[in-house]
């Protein structure tokens, strides 16, 4: 586990974190992938697990979403941007944005379910009604020439048929023992590298370093299930040591 905290004067605190990973369009895996990474948070879309346990049920933030590409530029765009192909890529989980008291219990939530889904698998309603999401909002994807061809532009750099008729054909083979076996291989809560843009950065390195609990507090009445759940997610290890965890002034980020 590694840590960066961008030191700078902001309200809330932004947190990114994910691992590199080698699964690109033509792998055996991709397809598994990314019905995964659509099931616990498609991009500006509230169907995913994250967006609900974390913004619907507690209110934390504004938005919790996965990925398994690289997607720059993602505050301006509701869909993926092309000519992106890379040999390997990341997955990454955003958390956008939470306020500082809560920065440290909104990371432990999110490693939380990466923890359970990769512990107990995704159910057979969850990979069918996702399978189905992702079959049709391929179509969204490739709905214009442009995208179309920077789709196609990326299908030739990977070695792969038009995405749109790629993707739909791999999404129909795959079975929910094919992602549960992706996610046992991929999906983990440990070894990874965690951003996290806040004021006040050393603070935060504390609070990361420290094993201490970090419970919830709400504005209204949370269901009791919910309450009885925060008690196990206040104490999720992050594994964080003071050596780990970086902090650097946001003006020599891009030096």
């Amino acid at each position: 586990m590694h840590a960066v905290i961008v030191d700078k004067d902001t309200r809330s605190v932004a947190i990114s974190f994910g691992y590199p990973i080698e699964i690109t369009r033509p792998a055996q895996d991709y397809a598994a992938l990314l019905l995964i990474s659509s099931y616990l948070g498609q991009h500006r879309m509230s169907n995913g697990v994250l967006y609900n346990r974390m913004r619907e049920q507690r209110g934390l933030n504004y938005g919790d979403y996965a990925y398994i590409e690289y997607f720059p530029r993602g505050m301006f765009l509701s869909e993926p941007p092309q000519s992106l192909a890379r040999k390997y890529q990341i997955f990454q989980v955003w958390i956008r944005p939470v306020e500082p008291p809560n920065a440290k219990f909104a990371l432990r939530l999110a490693l939380y379910e990466l923890n359970k889904l990769r512990k107990n698998g995704m159910s057979q309603e969850s990979f069918d009604r996702t399978r189905e999401f992702l079959s049709k909002y391929v179509n969204v994807l490739t709905k214009s020439r442009r995208a179309e061809l920077g789709y196609a532009i990326d299908s030739n750099f990977y070695g792969i048929n038009p995405y749109n008729e790629y993707l739909k054909k791999q999404l129909a083979k795959l079975t929910l023992a094919d992602v549960n076996r992706v996610i046992e291989r991929y999906i983990r809560a440990d070894r990874l590298t965690v951003v996290a843009v806040a004021k006040d950065g050393e603070a935060l390195k504390r609070e990361l370093a420290s094993d201490d609990p970090s419970p919830m507090t709400y504005n209204s009445p949370k269901p009791e299930a919910i309450l009885e759940e925060d008690k196990v997610v206040e104490r999720f290890p992050l594994h964080l040591k003071p050596e780990q965890i970086v902090v650097r002034p946001v003006g020599e980020v891009f030096q």
